[in-house]
């Protein structure tokens, strides 16, 4: 792929001057589920809780990725003789496919190239992987994201709430999240939740529409219940935890039928699970 080749071109220049050192010279370890290839130190290890990255795909697509994420980059020892750039790559393919991944991209050749996949941990996480080759195989990049949800770490204030549904007259909350495929609120959705029963509380007058909305994982009549079992475990959560009036709070579930974004991505997916606020 153009992109990667690109990235490789810039790093082939900065090897140029640098020295091929005998041991690891970025603190950090090895991924566990994909180890580097026989007879290579690492020289960078980025690792972030959260992050993103866009994997190439058949046709010349790009997959976005979210989720914990790791750039891990490695050099061939100097008294290493080189593999090539197709063995470096297909090692990488066949780690993906003896555990029953999925092939994106393989695109190489003895000088480098590119190999994409995904695959599923034993926890049951989707994990995308991708090698970039370069140097006949003298080095490489390896990008790999666990799917994850990012960890909510600022919510919704009250008064911006308020702006919101005065201004817009509904307003989305992702921070509401719940088991999955199931209507038991997370305790760590507390902090999304308070706004909402401070608002309320304070706006006497208010009342809400609290609706309720998936992804399109799963039957279409499943999704619709699902929505509404959650619509409904809100309210009751705002009624038992804040002392409001339950007819104040109305719910309605659209399953599927009302996505903001792309369902072929596991990031879209993510911004379709979500509860809205509907002022009445």
């Amino acid at each position: 792929m153009k992109r990667s080749w690109i990235v490789l071109a810039c790093l082939a220049c900065l090897l140029v001057a640098m020295p091929v050192m005998a041991q690891d010279t970025e603190p950090g370890k090895d991924h566990p589920l994909v180890p580097r290839f026989p007879g290579y130190v690492m020289t960078v290890c980025e690792e972030l809780e959260f992050g993103g990255f866009d994997f190439d795909a058949p046709n010349n697509t790009l997959i976005k990725a979210e989720g914990r994420y790791w750039r891990i980059s490695y050099v061939k020892k100097e008294d290493v003789k080189s593999p090539g750039g197709v063995a470096v790559g297909r090692n990488y393919r066949n780690a993906v496919v003896n555990k029953g991944g999925k092939i994106l991209c393989d695109q190489l050749e003895n000088g480098g190239g590119t190999f994409s996949g995904v695959l599923t941990s034993t926890g049951g996480q989707k994990v995308y992987l991708q090698a970039n080759i370069g140097g006949n195989g003298d080095y490489y990049d390896l990008y790999i994201v666990e799917v994850a949800g990012m960890d909510q770490k600022l919510e919704l204030l009250a008064t911006e709430l308020a702006k919101a549904l005065n201004e817009r007259g509904s307003v989305a909350v992702h921070g509401i999240l719940f088991d999955t495929a199931k209507a038991t609120i997370k305790p760590e959705s507390a902090a999304a939740l308070a706004p909402i029963g401070e608002l309320l509380k304070t706006s006497p007058d208010l009342k809400l529409e609290i609706q309720g909305h998936t992804d399109n994982v799963g039957q279409v009549a499943a999704n619709l219940k699902l929505s509404q079992e959650r619509a409904a475990a809100v309210k009751d959560y705002l009624v038992k935890n804040f002392g409001i009036e339950a007819a104040r709070l109305t719910t309605a579930g659209f399953g599927d039928t009302k996505p903001v974004d792309d369902n072929k991505t596991d990031a879209g997916r993510a911004e379709n699970r979500r509860v809205e606020l509907v002022k009445k």
